[in-house]
């Protein structure tokens, strides 16, 4: 609910902002730093994004082994 709130506002400013720039009523420079805003912003998400990835495929593979492991214990028990 937040984040659809969060992206009408931004929709709407970014609107605005496309108007001002058709009227010649908005820097380059503005725009030059809002983007330089968003790509470090965007680094960070996806550095954060790879790094909790990494901790999500090493716990699979660890909860994989555990399973092997007991799998082969009660397939041997079985046997």
């Amino acid at each position: 609910m937040m984040n659809d709130f969060i992206t009408k506002i931004t929709n709407w400013i970014l609107d605005k902002e496309e108007l001002m720039a058709k009227s010649c009523a908005i820097s380059i420079d503005e725009v030059d730093s809002q983007l330089a805003q968003i790509s470090k912003q965007k680094k960070k998400l996806q550095k954060d994004y790879d790094e909790s990835m990494a901790v999500f495929n090493e716990i699979t593979e660890r909860l994989e082994k555990i399973r092997n492991i007991e799998v082969l214990r009660c397939q041997n028990k079985g046997a």
